[in-house]
């Protein structure tokens, strides 16, 4: 049998096929599809200092090969997690991982000071693409200082793995990514959503109630592959790949262009068994061509 495990950062995972946050719910919306114990980790939807209501709808809209999303990070904060979401999902037999959003570094601290002290949460993600509300609604995650900013304050409260999630709206992957890799990130997960919009040309309306939004699926694919690429390059801690991942092939080729691990995001919305199918995709190619370990297949791209 092939052997799918991959060791990302001390963090033993089964295999290399996670879902992306957002997109699964906390895991136990899934339990009547698959079983979670094939998947190799699980990042739960966002969690911020306080509860957030979310933006108005309509906030998402399909385009033709993807969809637009501005949910707006809904969830009832750390506090809420902690005492309702935790106790439910602590036993899942893989990895949970907590997206950490904020709109202040002091939040993203506080919230990753939380989750560093639940004992099955073994790494958050940092979703730095979250505007700073101190300085005027500028993301984190679009300039290279701020992103070393809140990667290092976060680093010195959370003592555990620390993934940090980084935006394709930037003129330079590579400067994001070595930023957070000097601000103590073990872990870059790349990419998040594009930045989108849809207009109804009857009302002449926007779509979205917030006008843009975040693009996701299968249109982001090829973006979203180069910036693995490149980022695999520049610096020299793993890589979890995203970004219109919809069955194994996706998969395999984002871990050639670098990616120790994958996540499944919209696919999930169409087929709730997806990740599970992709886990078994990757075995029966490792099969086919004779390859032993899953990990012989990161970065294995050949450009010469």
């Amino acid at each position: 049998m092939p052997d799918l495990s991959v060791n990302i950062a001390g963090l033993n995972f089964r295999n290399p096929v996670t879902t992306a946050s957002g997109t699964f719910g906390y895991g136990d919306e899934f339990r009547d599809f698959i079983d979670l114990g094939r998947l190799g980790g699980i990042f739960v939807k966002a969690v911020t200092g306080k509860n957030r209501d979310g933006n108005a709808y309509p906030r998402m809209a399909e385009t033709s090969t993807g969809m637009l999303n501005s949910v707006g990070l809904q969830n009832k904060g750390v506090d809420h997690f902690c005492r309702e979401i935790y106790p439910r999902i602590k036993d899942f037999n893989t990895h949970i991982i907590v997206n950490v959003s904020g709109s202040t570094v002091e939040e993203y601290v506080e919230v990753a000071e939380r989750i560093n002290e639940l004992e099955n949460i073994p790494a958050i993600e940092l979703n730095i693409s979250c505007p700073n509300v101190k300085l005027g609604g500028m993301a984190f995650g679009t300039i290279p200082a701020m992103a070393t900013e809140v990667t290092a304050e976060v680093r010195k409260v959370y003592k555990k793995v620390l993934m940090v999630k980084l935006s394709p709206n930037v003129t330079s992957i590579t400067d994001l990514a070595k930023a957070v890799a000097d601000g103590g990130a073990d872990v870059i997960t790349l990419i998040n959503t594009l930045l989108g919009m849809a207009i109804d040309i009857e009302r002449r309306r926007p779509v979205l109630s917030t006008i843009t939004g975040g693009l996701s699926g299968p249109a982001i694919k090829p973006v979203a592959l180069r910036m693995v690429w490149q980022v695999h390059k520049a610096v020299h801690i793993p890589i979890i790949g995203l970004g219109g991942i919809m069955n194994a092939t996706d998969a395999i080729e984002f871990m050639l262009a670098g990616a120790s691990a994958i996540q499944v995001g919209t696919a999930n919305f169409i087929d709730p068994t997806v990740s599970v199918k992709i886990v078994d995709g990757i075995e029966a190619y490792m099969e086919r061509h004779k390859i032993k370990a899953v990990t012989d297949l990161i970065g294995a791209l050949r450009t010469e």
